[in-house]
């Protein structure tokens, strides 16, 4: 058996054909829209606009919505999403082309679970067509990982909210249409958040980009300020004071998508690893005859297959809504720590090979970073696991 991105793959007993036919669909998709074209949208720092309508006429965008609002969920489960989160990263991107054309992911979910009927009729139909986008906004320059503490206010003003504050390392902010906002609306602690959906293109909204990053570059980054700005209390997202509650309950889908793109860019660099130490000769021999490469290759391997039945735990765990926070929050630690073992000693065996911009080994190598702290770092995660088993 040759090691390749597909071969690496335990066995799933949970897939069936047609989440094979749909990975079939999706790797012909992306092997025509998005992998000639992904390195000039890394250096441009956005993804061309017409990829959202591309990506709604395949089921990419309303994988697991309602069909009310023009969604896809009849047969749809997290193996579907999960084989998304895959083939995105196999193109060529661990994380930075799925937090921009897939960042409703994380923004849409708190609309669809929360927000009154009219506001769910606005809102999903035309983001599920590609016509339309939205973000979450969560994270603040004071702080990311306390929400609880969050300092941007929304004081009520008959039947308005007055905004002020900023969100900051904001994925996909800058072309959103919307964004979920968390908001202080009472007193201190996660009794005093809310959510609120917020149109950009209200007076007092302002955004500036975020483009000296270290990786998702192609992933339009931002800071969002908030200026007085007057939102219908209609925009609320669940109850006042739930904001937590909200915020919470988007966090396992986060995760597990984070640990599947992790994972699967492991197997990206196995796959260039082996590939480049079976042609490229030192000594009068292949890398891949020398031991030592040999022992790096196999202990890739070792680790993908750990993180990989990890993940097919917590994802079936998911799906029959019996997941541990801890056991997620440690298998997203699994996950970062894979990949950063598998970036850095692919780019061992490719050498200068990986030196050089346009290659998924450096891209993935500088993209572990946000990865390992986005959507809750390791050390949050750890804390976060100790908690749950009441240590």
């Amino acid at each position: 058996m040759s090691l390749c991105f597909d071969s690496a793959r335990l066995h799933n007993p949970h897939l069936t054909p047609e989440h094979e036919a749909w990975r079939t669909q999706l790797r012909k998709f992306l092997d025509t829209e998005v992998v000639p074209y992904l390195d000039e949208w890394e250096e441009a720092g956005k993804i061309a606009d017409e990829l959202w309508p591309k990506a709604a006429e395949i089921g990419l965008l309303q994988l697991g919505y309602p069909e009310a609002y023009g969604g896809i969920s009849e047969g749809i489960d997290a193996w579907h999403v999960g084989i998304a989160n895959e083939e995105l990263t196999r193109a060529g991107s661990a994380g930075g082309l799925a937090s921009n054309l897939m960042i409703h992911g994380i923004g849409l979910p708190p609309v669809v679970h929360f927000a009154r009927e009219e506001i769910k009729k606005q809102v999903i139909p035309p983001i599920m067509a590609g016509q339309k986008r939205i973000a979450l906004g969560i994270t603040e320059p004071s702080g990311g990982s306390d929400v609880a503490n969050i300092t941007t206010t929304a004081r009520r003003e008959s039947d308005y909210y007055i905004v002020n504050g900023s969100k900051t390392f904001i994925s996909g902010v800058m072309g959103a249409d919307w964004v979920s906002t968390a908001v202080r609306t009472g007193g201190d602690g996660a009794r005093g958040v809310s959510m609120l959906l917020i149109p950009t293109d209200l007076e007092g909204v302002s955004r500036t980009r975020l483009d000296r990053k270290q990786g998702w570059w192609c992933a339009e980054t931002g800071t969002i300020y908030f200026d007085e700005v007057k939102v219908p209390v209609e925009n609320l997202i669940g109850e006042e004071g739930q904001g937590f509650l909200v915020i919470m309950s988007n966090f396992n889908a986060e995760r597990i998508g984070l640990a599947v793109t992790m994972e699967a860019a492991s197997r990206v660099c196995l796959e260039e690893a082996v590939e480049w130490a079976q042609q490229r000769k030192t000594f009068g021999k292949r890398l891949a005859d020398h031991q030592v490469i040999r022992h790096k290759i196999a202990t890739m391997k070792q680790k993908i297959n750990a993180t990989q039945a990890y993940l097919q735990h917590v994802t079936l765990a998911h799906i029959e809504n019996r997941l541990s926070p801890g056991d997620l929050a440690l298998a997203k630690v699994q996950a970062s720590e894979t990949m950063e073992y598998c970036t850095r000693e692919a780019s061992q065996i490719l050498g200068g090979a990986c030196y050089l911009r346009g290659n998924r080994v450096e891209r993935f190598y500088r993209e572990v970073r946000v990865n390992a702290i986005g959507g809750g770092s390791e050390e949050i995660m750890r804390d976060l696991a100790a908690r749950q088993y009441q240590l």
